[in-house]
């Protein structure tokens, strides 16, 4: 009986084998249904939306006239005495023009010693600055790129744009270079303080978000063209928070001309010295006082007096302009913005306190000092 029981147990496991089924009592796995281990179908997708369209198009477009730029710093070895090349900070810039003229922020350039420029061919240039304007945080650079290889951004206008209108930034964030990001414009007409202590006006308040390494990039419209520069974010963290702002394309469409021209902004002059703004605060004026008139000019053509000491050594203080075309003006930085867009030749109307009388005098703008 136990022999038989052995015969049957040694045929049931050879059964087992030869059918391909594993035996649990000598622990293998058991099969996997074959259906198992197979990918899931891919699931058919349907077209882009027309926004998405709109935005993946404008991208192409329009990535190519954006660049990466290095700021370097050059540095003598303290050992061998060799000159180095150190990086100093990266940022976004854009092409301007076929002649390789590059405009960034100038907080991205400044302190640099020698620059290079990357293009969206990931093609490296080295650059030479052409000009800079602290006051509007703006500057130029120029490569000797082929024309070929430079697609120059279109440009907007910034003068009718209004809150809530979609808008883009491409830049290089991180040193991530051609990242995209949209938004809306959030607010108009914002105030900046630029580095050189000038306040920059109009300026474009956005959501889109601008991180470290975006300055000087582009901000775009939804047609695809230069509304603004991308130049400074409201962070604690010194990250994204929701509000960035761009230098409006209005003004970057007079300063660059200048910046390649003159390597500076051209400003004509109404033609006289004024007081510092801390005398001006000090004796409690509501405008800059003029200590001087230079003789040959439009201020004396036109009458504006000088401060003077008279003949019994008491300072009789001169006029005090208080504005310009019926713009105020409180501090010296205030009159060089109400003259920035002028030419010389313009005829202006300066307002000044005089005797404690108000009066409005036409001055003649004279060359840029």
């Amino acid at each position: 009986m136990t022999a038989s029981r052995t015969l049957l147990g040694a045929l049931l496991l050879g059964t087992g084998f030869l059918g391909g089924v594993a035996c649990p009592l000598l622990g293998e796995p058991q099969s996997v249904p074959p259906t198992a281990s197979r990918s899931r179908p891919i699931a058919g997708r349907p077209p882009l939306t027309a926004e998405e369209l709109s935005v993946t198009g404008l991208f192409q477009r329009v990535s190519p006239s954006v660049v990466y730029i290095t700021s370097l710093a050059v540095r003598r070895d303290f050992f061998r005495l060799n000159v180095m090349e150190i990086p100093r900070g990266t940022g976004s810039g854009f092409v301007w023009d076929e002649h390789g003229h590059i405009v960034t922020n100038f907080h991205v350039v400044q302190g640099g010693d020698a620059f290079q420029v990357t293009l969206a061919d990931q093609t490296t240039w080295s650059a030479t600055a052409v000009g800079g304007a602290p006051e509007k945080d703006l500057a130029v650079l120029r490569i000797s790129s082929p024309p070929d290889n430079l697609r120059p951004i279109t440009i907007g206008s910034s003068a009718d744009l209004m809150v809530g209108q979609t808008v883009l930034a491409i830049g290089n964030p991180f040193g991530f270079d051609q990242t995209l990001t949209t938004g809306i414009i959030s607010a108009l007409g914002r105030e900046i303080e630029s580095m050189s202590g000038v306040p920059i006006t109009d300026v474009i308040q956005t959501d889109a978000a601008i991180n470290p390494g975006n300055s000087g990039g582009p901000l775009l419209d939804s047609a695809g063209r230069l509304i603004g520069v991308n130049t400074a974010i409201v962070s604690p963290s010194g990250g994204y928070a929701g509000i960035g702002f761009a230098i409006p394309v209005d003004t970057v469409n007079w300063v660059v001309p200048d910046l390649i021209a003159y390597g500076a902004i051209q400003r004509p002059t109404i033609g006289v010295q004024l007081a510092s703004d801390s005398i001006n605060q000090r004796l409690g004026l509501a405008g800059v006082l003029v200590m001087d008139v230079i003789p040959g000019t439009g201020a004396e053509a036109a009458g504006l007096r000088p401060t003077v000491r008279d003949r019994s050594g008491q300072v009789r203080l001169g006029d005090v302009i208080v504005a310009v075309d019926g713009q105020p003006v409180r501090s010296q930085s205030e009159l060089r913005l109400r003259l920035e867009q002028r030419r010389e030749g313009d005829q202006v109307e300066v307002t000044v306190e005089r005797d404690g009388r108000q009066r409005t005098l036409k001055v003649r703008l004279g060359s840029p000092s």
